[in-house]
């Protein structure tokens, strides 16, 4: 089985990379299992200070994977994805998220659960599961503490498109930057945060994190059982069929 996240430590940073260009780093039970390794892996390695997440290819993530949840079974799918955003806020080490491609439903969880996301000005956003007769009821555990309210109903319910700029504007990105200056920014981000102690890191993220973690424990099981219900429903099976034969 070819790996689809890859782990890379170079000067006390952990690089977790998406690399699942054939469904655009679409959330499969294979990708979300592999990126909560190699979290788990950077969390324990005393060579590790922070992690970087981000993506090869154009695409951060296309969100949840739709052949997947076509066929069923997307319960514990859910339950894996409130995991794995409980996992990025509680790791004990600060989290980046690059930017660099476009970011769709799903893959906003990553975001949300993340301390720090930079983006290239170029990178678009949209929670387009309305469309698709769901409701982003699983990261909405870690957006709706990030986002304000009217923002939040204006961006669940309308699933338009809104750009880096705006979620900066949002409370989604930390800052966006025009893109050829990207990889400068990460580098400056994480320089800043080497400079900081282990013990303080930690425990100033576990400050940070505390209502976040707080409401995920509280709403993760039932977000995850609305989310299975959801996915199972005919009505989205139906639009869900529509959206892969068009795409097909």
């Amino acid at each position: 089985m070819t790996e689809l996240v890859h782990l890379e430590v170079v000067d006390d940073v952990a690089t977790i990379t998406l690399d699942s260009e054939h469904n655009r780093n679409a959330l499969s039970r294979q990708l979300v299992s592999e990126l909560a390794e190699h979290l788990a892996a950077a969390d324990v390695d005393a060579a590790t200070r922070a992690v970087l997440v981000r993506s090869a290819g154009r695409v951060f993530c296309s969100g949840a994977d739709l052949s997947e949840a076509a066929s069923g079974g997307m319960v514990e799918g859910a339950k894996a994805l409130i995991a794995l955003q409980r996992q990025i806020a509680t790791l004990s080490k600060p989290v980046v998220v690059e930017l660099g491609g476009p970011v769709r439903a799903g893959g906003l969880g990553i975001v949300g659960a993340a301390d720090i996301v930079l983006a290239a000005e170029s990178v678009t956003f949209a929670l387009t599961e309305v469309r698709l007769a769901l409701a982003p009821a699983v990261i909405s555990a870690s957006l709706l503490p990030r986002l304000t309210d009217r923002a939040a109903a204006d961006l669940f319910l309308t699933a338009r498109t809104f750009d880096a700029p705006e979620a900066v504007a949002v409370g989604l990105v930390t800052r966006s930057v025009v893109d050829v200056e990207l990889q400068a920014e990460v580098a400056r981000s994480l320089g800043d945060l080497l400079k900081g102690r282990p013990q303080g890191l930690r425990e100033t993220k576990r400050l940070l994190n505390h209502d976040l973690v707080a409401r995920i424990d509280a709403l993760g099981e039932q977000l995850a059982t609305l989310s299975g219900e959801l996915f199972g429903s005919d009505e989205a099976r139906e639009a869900m069929t529509a959206f892969l034969q068009r795409k097909g």
